[in-house]
């Protein structure tokens, strides 16, 4: 009996390289591991083992992209506080915002380029691209770092917003004397104020008024609201 015994505890542990989980940091994970995974909702792993649900554009410009902002018919209040944004909000499968808390997890990791699509009420598409972006921790107020501007159409409204910290209308980081959150009923990396508002009140074209709406100033200019607008990334090939 104690001869089966020694025998047991000297027999070799089998482990099955099979068994590990497959936790995508990224969309561009998945579609690396098979590039006939369609468009849609799927969980990722944004720098830690807390998963969140994403949709994956698997077609635009090579696929492999994470958005971590869609407008597309208003069904989601985007006029919200530091919390929801720095969390995340919404659903993957419509309008929802990534969270600034993950958009800076997985743009640490090594650089990622940015694509922003979009459209106008009469179905002209448009896009812009840069091939750097990143946002920095909350300590340093989720700042924002982008460049390498290519026109696809849209023009270029997000320089003027490079190395600015978030602003919500409860924590006003721009350079403006007033509040740009408060004054523009969104939130984003605002200066004083902005050339983009993707995340203004969701209007129906032309409003005419202010505040304006999502907004691509170089685009439409400054009164015109968008119909639909993703931002999305993905790390440089």
């Amino acid at each position: 009996m104690k001869l089966v015994l020694v025998l047991l505890l000297m027999a070799p542990v089998l482990i099955s390289c099979d068994s590990e989980p497959f936790l995508p940091a990224d969309c561009s994970v998945i579609h690396s591991d098979n590039n006939e995974s369609p468009s849609g909702v799927y969980t990722i792993y944004p720098g830690s083992s807390s998963d969140v649900q994403v949709h994956c554009d698997m077609e635009s410009a090579g696929g492999g992209w994470t958005l971590f902002q869609r407008r597309m018919d208003g069904s989601v209040n985007f006029y919200r506080s530091w919390n929801p944004y720095k969390r995340g909000f919404g659903d993957a499968a419509g309008e929802y915002w990534l969270g600034l808390e993950n958009i800076h997890r997985i743009t640490r990791q090594r650089k990622y380029e940015l694509l922003v699509n979009m459209e106008d009420f009469e179905g002209n598409k448009v896009f812009a691209r840069y091939s750097s972006f990143s946002v920095g921790p909350e300590q340093c107020g989720y700042t924002l770092r982008v460049s390498g501007f290519t026109d696809g159409g849209a023009g270029d409204a997000l320089s003027y917003h490079n190395k600015m910290k978030f602003s919500t209308f409860d924590k006003d980081q721009d350079t403006s004397p007033e509040n740009c959150a408060i004054l523009h009923l969104g939130a984003f990396w605002y200066r004083a104020c902005h050339n983009a508002n993707p995340n203004g009140v969701y209007f129906w074209g032309d409003n005419g008024i202010r505040p304006p709406g999502v907004v691509w100033k170089q685009w439409k200019g400054r009164h015109y609201s968008l119909k639909a607008i993703s931002m999305m990334m993905r790390p440089v090939l």
